[in-house]
């Protein structure tokens, strides 16, 4: 990427460098970062609208705190763009969130100044509470802050941290950077002065002062807590953040930096927990993004001088849109469908649900826990709830999962999207795991479509279970197998036979192929080269026994191949069940393996595990030595 257009940032190799700059300069700065990263995430995609909302406050944090000595943890983790930038990956932004290029979010191993790796969202006061302590016991005298942002504040755990930071007396700065909707009147010039004076030192000190005086007269201290609690109050948010424990000040523009650094300044010399209310908007100096940031939060490639234009092509069916208008369809036949998600109405496809059944419709808000709780307590009233999550973050609500759904067996289904790995977003968003913690637990059942088709039809399935059933399924799109618009299910718990096995007059091994969800496509190209019998198992949770027994019968060995990690997996559910039976032959399991698999493009991914056409046929034939 060409360096001419930026001819301060280019001079900015790490944080140090923009230390030495005046603030005339630092805004500067700030204007070529943000056509910067505007540049950078047009040519490689990635998170923008979240990122041009940064550039002010990455640029007033490097600047004013001693970084990387200071910590900075960032959440959510995709705005952090503008501090990879400044923190020497400039050069490397065009190979983001690609095979071997850097991560779309902070990842330790990437950096110094990546803190601490975030990319799902509420974890950061934590974070930094557990830094500020650490320092403390160590003697170190150093900064943490927690930038936390996106609506991260709805999930209970942000919550949880403030609770315990409030009483922990640390030196703890959180940032809220509200870039949705700011819960203040808009900030103007009386805001910045009183952000300013009350993070100043007279304002502290005379806090101070007044806490000593009239420690000795309780009515009198009370009384002048309260009379500070509502002047503040009166142009400020303040009372809630307070009673957790911590200063609050503002809110402030978080692109003005002649109110960010000093008062970032001034909050550098005070104890104690610090709160810092930024309002930031998303998209900013953009004006495509300021008036579309959902349609511009993660956008493909795109020219900036014309924005994102749509695809006059026929474009493939997803999975997510394949829910979606199931969704719509189930509903407008059962008026108990209730639709539930956790701030991801645009990734789980229910907007359409959201305007046609706005009244069955419910975001929680970044709240996995509770989201699936919540549908708990609905179904217990004889709703029909269908919890939309992404599979990774269903592990945030896994005891809900066992213990207000499973445990109490009732009729929630969970429509689990992004299954398997997911390409550009990595490790932290791959749905690799749900296969084993889903089907550990008594009365959950699991599914698993293969394509499109089978995948409209097994969410009827689950709908229609009185126990709880997740239903699998991958990020983008499938086989393009259509799927029939009535709302018929398959049989519980059945697979079926995709492809028997032709040669049986030869001495050839006699394999069999149990695929587990879309898998089985690539599996049914590589038996026509193995000539070997493909089974689309359809289900990792009830197995379908007789059809396996059936297979194992007549066959000399087994091939399990699952798109999810295989211990634990679809794979070790097989042997099992050949356990029980008392039936040995040989077993291969694919799938993925022990480790976190990092970011890239999902075929290429797929393929350098072995899951591809040719990396099952190869793995096939080493391990049977066949051919």
């Amino acid at each position: 990427m060409s360096t001419t257009s930026f001819p301060l940032l280019q001079t900015i190799n790490d944080p140090a460098d923009l230390r030495r700059l005046s603030r005339a300069d630092l805004k500067q700065l700030a204007t070529e970062l943000r056509a910067f990263v505007l540049q950078s995430v047009s040519q490689t995609g990635g998170h923008l609208s979240s990122n041009l909302g940064t550039v002010e406050l990455t640029v007033a944090l490097h600047h004013v705190f001693n970084t990387p000595e200071d910590r900075l943890v960032w959440d959510v983790g995709h705005q952090t763009y503008p501090h990879k930038i400044l923190t020497g990956r400039r050069d490397r932004m065009h190979t983001l969130r690609q095979l071997g290029g850097i991560s779309g979010f902070p990842q330790r191993a990437e950096s110094v100044y990546d803190t601490f790796g975030t990319a799902h969202s509420s974890t950061s006061i934590s974070a930094a509470l557990g830094m500020a302590l650490a320092a403390q016991r160590k003697g170190e005298d150093r900064h943490a802050v927690a930038i936390i942002g996106d609506g991260a504040m709805t999930a209970g755990m942000a919550f949880e941290a403030l609770n315990n930071a409030g009483v922990a007396d640390a030196n703890l700065l959180v940032i809220l950077n509200d870039n949705d909707m700011s819960i203040s009147p808009p900030v103007g010039a009386l805001n910045r002065y009183l952000a300013q004076l009350m993070s100043g030192h007279f304002y502290a000190a005379a806090k101070n002062v007044g806490k000593s005086v009239l420690k000795n007269a309780p009515p009198l201290l009370e009384l002048a807590k309260r009379l500070e609690q509502q002047a503040k109050g009166m142009v400020v948010p303040a009372t809630l953040f307070e009673k957790f424990g911590f200063n609050y000040i503002g809110p402030i523009d978080g692109h003005d930096l002649d109110s960010l650094i000093p008062t970032l300044e001034n909050i550098k010399e005070l104890k104690g927990p610090q709160f810092l209310h930024v309002v930031t908007k998303k998209g900013q100096g953009y004006k495509l993004a300021e008036a579309d940031p959902v349609a511009y939060h993660g956008p493909g490639k795109f020219d900036p001088a014309v924005g994102l234009v749509k695809s006059t092509a026929a474009p493939k069916q997803t999975f997510t849109q394949v829910f979606g208008e199931w969704l719509c369809d189930m509903a407008a036949q059962d008026n108990r469908l209730v639709g539930i998600t956790p701030a991801m109405r645009e990734g789980s496809g229910m907007v359409e649900f959201h305007k046609r059944f706005p009244d069955r419709y419910y975001d929680v808000g970044i709240a996995e826990q509770h989201a699936i709780t919540f549908a708990a307590g609905m179904a217990c009233e004889g709703v029909k709830p269908v919890v939309a999550i992404y599979s990774t973050f269903l592990q945030r609500g896994y005891d809900q999962m066992i213990h207000d759904v499973a445990l109490q067996n009732l009729p929630v289904v969970f429509a689990l999207d992004r299954a398997g790995l997911v390409g550009a977003d990595g490790a932290t968003h791959a749905g690799a795991y749900d296969i084993p913690f889903v089907r550990c637990i008594p009365n959950m059942s699991m599914a698993c479509p293969a394509d499109e088709r089978e995948c409209r039809q097994l969410l009827s399935t689950a709908f229609e279970q009185a126990h709880p059933v997740a239903v699998r399924y991958p990020r983008g799109s499938g086989a393009g197998v259509a799927p029939l618009r009535g709302l018929e299910g398959l049989p519980f718990g059945k697979g079926e036979i995709r492809r028997e096995r032709k040669d049986e007059g030869t001495d050839a091994s006699r394999i069999a192929i149990l695929a587990f969800g879309t898998l089985l496509y690539p599996a049914l190209q590589a038996a026509e080269a193995l000539d070997a019998t493909v089974v689309n198992m359809r289900w990792a949770k009830p197995l379908d026994i007789a059809l396996l027994l059936d297979v194992a019968a007549r066959h000399d060995a087994l091939v399990t191949l699952e798109e999810g990690a295989i211990m634990g997996g679809a794979g070790s559910a097989v042997l099992e069940a050949l356990a029980a039976a008392k039936v040995v032959l040989p077993v291969l399991q694919l799938g993925l393996p022990d480790a976190f698999i990092e970011h890239g493009d999902p075929a290429k991914l797929l393929a350098l595990q072995g899951l591809d056409t040719a990396g099952i046929e190869n793995a096939i034939r080493g391990h049977f030595r066949q051919g």
